[in-house]
């Protein structure tokens, strides 16, 4: 069995990755949010880290000068190139990209946020760190993910966070550099036979 912390485990998933309406609602979801909190304006350039398929750069693009969409899934960023492609968007660009192992881009932006990527990465310290480094100043870090859970998100097998709690994760954010640190739940995704609700946070944070 391939594990959810895999990029295998996306790649193989990426072709029916939008099929699942609960995912556009989440993106739609996290969009509003960042669109509520944080004053986009057309000459601003924005990073999307763990982009998938683009759901949320799709929703956000029209208000943005351009989008760099980075993801280490081969198979996730073809199916998002053929959407770009498809649209006919020339304000969006796919980047094969993995902070964990790849050296920093040369690039900066007004604007980077990842919507259920963070849970999948070890060391948050460490991410959070190039992020802000990846800022100009001002600017805004937005970061969607799961409050802390029990482990059924997942299920058994999975290495990656069990979701995060707030507190810590600010502490982590303002360890970081940022500054200004705000939640807010905007999404409740819900699982399983039990039907088990897992709320979804959207922290956004700036760079002064």
């Amino acid at each position: 069995m391939t594990s959810e912390h895999s990029t295998t485990y996306f790649d193989a998933r990426a072709k029916t990755w939008d099929d699942d309406p609960m995912k556009t609602a989440r993106a739609q979801a996290v969009a509003d949010g960042i669109r509520t909190q944080v004053p986009l304006a057309g000459h601003m350039t924005a990073l999307e880290y763990g982009c998938g398929t683009g759901l949320l750069s799709f929703a956000l693009q029209p208000q943005l000068k351009h989008i760099t969409l980075a993801d280490s899934s081969s198979g996730m960023l073809a199916v998002l190139q053929d959407k770009i492609d498809a649209f006919g968007i020339a304000n969006m660009r796919a980047a094969q990209l993995d902070l964990v192992s790849d050296p920093l881009p040369s690039d900066h932006y007004n604007l980077i946020y990842s919507l259920m990527t963070f849970h999948h990465i070890d060391d948050t310290d460490k991410i959070l760190r190039d992020l802000f480094s990846l800022l100009v100043s001002p600017g805004y870090l937005c970061i969607a993910d799961l409050d802390s859970e029990d482990g059924s998100f997942h299920g058994p097998g999975f290495t990656g966070h069990q979701g995060f709690d707030r507190n810590a994760l600010e502490s982590k954010v303002l360890r970081a550099g940022f500054s200004s640190v705000n939640f807010t739940t905007v999404f409740e995704i819900t699982k399983g036979e039990k039907q088990t609700r897992f709320p979804v946070f959207l922290m956004i944070a700036r760079k002064l």
